[in-house]
């Protein structure tokens, strides 16, 4: 099965899959609100700004696995990312990221080494998974990996679709 067909929700409870995304470079991040890695919310709104238009987007997966971090409903965490942080890009329904009820999507993403080799769990909140225009896992960035970071962005940049 491609990442494409995993069925999934928006946060408001819309039906919809990866596939509306096909053709562009993605950047899935299971996100929270009360983590100290949320100011990343602005580092991520800057690189949907700096990249949307040449076929990116980054893909929000809001998770409260990790000390509660995100435990609003799907109102509160809308609120939250507009009005904190003016987001713009999509945001899926909170899911399971980790453990024995993990989505589908993760149960796929996290088979997926990072740049040292390690698969497996996703280690905390705002974990990145890069996808290529073709649905493939082009590189996964751990949570301290920081929006703007040179590797980061590189890699992105290198995805992004040709034409």
């Amino acid at each position: 099965m491609s990442l494409y067909d995993i069925p999934l929700h928006t946060l408001d409870g819309t039906p919809t899959s990866l596939a509306a995304h096909k053709g562009k470079a993605v950047l899935i991040v299971n996100v929270a609100s009360k983590c100290g890695l949320t100011p990343q919310y602005a580092g991520l709104e800057e690189l949907q700004k700096t990249y949307a238009d040449r076929g990116f987007t980054v893909l929000g997966v809001p998770c409260n696995q990790f000390a509660g971090q995100e435990p609003g409903s799907a109102e509160e965490i809308a609120a939250f990312c507009s009005a904190g942080y003016g987001v713009t890009f999509p945001l899926l329904e909170k899911i399971e990221v980790n453990g024995e009820h993990r989505h589908p999507l993760y149960t796929a993403l996290t088979e997926v080494a990072d740049a040292e080799g390690e698969a497996g769990d996703v280690q905390w909140n705002f974990e990145k998974f890069l996808l290529s225009p073709s649905g493939e896992v082009a590189g996964r960035f751990r949570p301290r990996t920081e929006p703007a970071d040179a590797v980061l962005v590189a890699a992105i940049e290198a995805q992004l679709p040709q034409g």
